[in-house]
């Protein structure tokens, strides 16, 4: 079985997206702050809203530690349809591609149907990135039933930076 886990205490490679507000948001690089990357499906996914509502709710004490960055591979379409619909204060990034998926080592899907979507996506995950660009903490999943709890990653992003935390899971 080969191993296609991202890589923790690594760079994990530079990389763009264009944002519903119009403007571009890079992870990856060099940077002040901390970044908390969340990967949600798609427009399609009534779980990723739940998600991204619960999100939006206490966003306010993740932006005072961190930047927040929420990505899928949908269409400017898609991401637009969607921070109009329910608000969202966070700015959306689309347009994630399979090789960037797959870099991140998420899982990827085929929709189920043309009613779903029309092309492959990646299921949830979320990172956090130390403000030199490395890989810290992992959290992936398969399917979007699987998320972390909100509060309790925060509370330990905010412990592994106040500590400076080693990098875990590399033996």
């Amino acid at each position: 079985m080969i191993n296609s886990k991202p890589r923790v205490g690594a760079p994990i490679g530079e990389v763009s997206w264009s944002t519903t507000s119009g403007d571009m948001v890079s992870v990856g690089q060099a940077k002040d702050r901390w970044t908390m990357l969340f990967v949600y499906r798609g427009k399609h996914c009534p779980r990723c809203k739940r998600f991204l509502n619960k999100l939006n709710a206490v966003l306010p004490a993740w932006q005072a530690v961190m930047d927040v960055v929420v990505v899928s591979a949908d269409t400017a379409e898609k991401a637009q349809a969607d921070k109009a619909e329910f608000s969202w204060d966070f700015d959306l990034c689309y347009g994630l591609s399979e090789p960037e998926m797959r870099a991140l080592g998420l899982y990827v899907s085929d929709p189920l149907s043309e009613a779903e979507t029309s092309t492959r996506f990646a299921e949830p995950g979320a990172f956090g990135i130390r403000p030199d660009g490395t890989l810290m903490l992992v959290d992936i999943s398969n399917g979007p039933a699987a998320r972390p709890d909100l509060e309790e990653l925060l509370d330990g992003m905010i412990f592994n930076i106040e500590n400076n935390r080693p990098v875990r899971g590399t033996a």
